[in-house]
């Protein structure tokens, strides 16, 4: 982003954000956990959760490899059902898949048979208010595909993209059916530092300019701090919350802003004694 827009996000963040306690609840986790059976074997992957998200928070779970994190964002997607406990989508149980969630994964998933835009207006011609007008999907496609700076490469072939406007191509196919929570699966892992710090920083435009409701599971302290207003800290398997971390700066937030060591070192400080206990 550019001075001018740096500023316009700054003065955003200022008029937009309210305290967490104002906001309500649009998800809550009432001892939801998950065990996988395999003939009398079995293996519990996720311990006993209990959570509230409110409507435009970004909650960042992170841990070590194994402990549930991508489970737990399976069963709020309504991919998979726990064991115990229940999940409440705005008080109603989550059942199913549905259009109010929406998962970008760690592949970019893009369609290689469709262009940029077509990739996009695809997730748009199943909704009933996009179905019958055609005009009105590419005006939300264009809209979406310029809020990734992609739009430029609406015609291109997904094979002609780097691997972070691949990822960002897919941040705006999850985008345009505008569902109510965004889960986000590790997506930036196998890009460089970079990408990665650019992609950060469009997904915090992105939230201010949409305030969007984002779940995202990550093994890097350093993106959870810079992404989060909470981070929860998992121990290791069975998966259950070690702490929970606030993280109380203004967006938009630098990666590389001094500011963000603090709750990076806490972060891992409580990862490591997770590990031991």
């Amino acid at each position: 982003m550019n001075t001018s827009e740096v500023e316009q996000s700054r003065t955003d963040a200022r008029e937009s954000e309210k305290p967490a306690a104002e906001a309500p609840v649009i998800l809550k986790l009432t001892n939801a956990s998950r065990t996988f059976e395999n003939g009398a074997q079995k293996v519990a992957a996720l311990g006993s959760i209990d959570l509230e998200v409110r409507e435009g928070e970004c909650v960042v779970f992170f841990g070590p490899s194994g402990c549930g994190k991508s489970t737990l964002l399976n069963l709020i997607a309504g991919f998979d059902h726990p064991t115990t406990g229940e999940i409440l989508l705005e008080g109603k149980p989550v059942e199913k898949p549905g259009p109010d969630r929406l998962m970008m994964f760690q592949e970019h998933a893009l369609f290689p048979w469709l262009n940029v835009i077509d990739n996009v207006l695809y997730g748009l011609r199943r909704q009933r208010k996009f179905r019958f007008r055609r005009r009105l999907r590419h005006v939300r496609a264009r809209e979406l595909l310029q809020m990734v700076h992609l739009d430029e490469f609406e015609k291109a072939s997904v094979h002609e993209l780097s691997g972070g406007m691949k990822q960002r191509a897919a941040l705006a196919r999850a985008l345009a059916p505008d569902p109510k929570i965004l889960l986000i699966d590790e997506p930036f892992p196998g890009l460089d530092a970079l990408v990665r710090a650019k992609l950060y920083a469009e997904l915090q435009e992105i939230m201010l300019r949409t305030h969007k409701t984002i779940l995202s599971v990550t093994h890097d302290p350093n993106e959870a701090a810079c992404l989060a207003d909470r981070v929860f800290v998992f121990t290791g398997r069975p998966g259950k919350i070690k702490a929970e971390i606030r993280v109380d700066l203004p967006r938009p937030r630098d990666i590389a802003d001094p500011k963000l060591a603090e709750f990076t070192s806490r972060i891992m400080s409580e990862l490591e004694q997770g590990a031991k206990a």
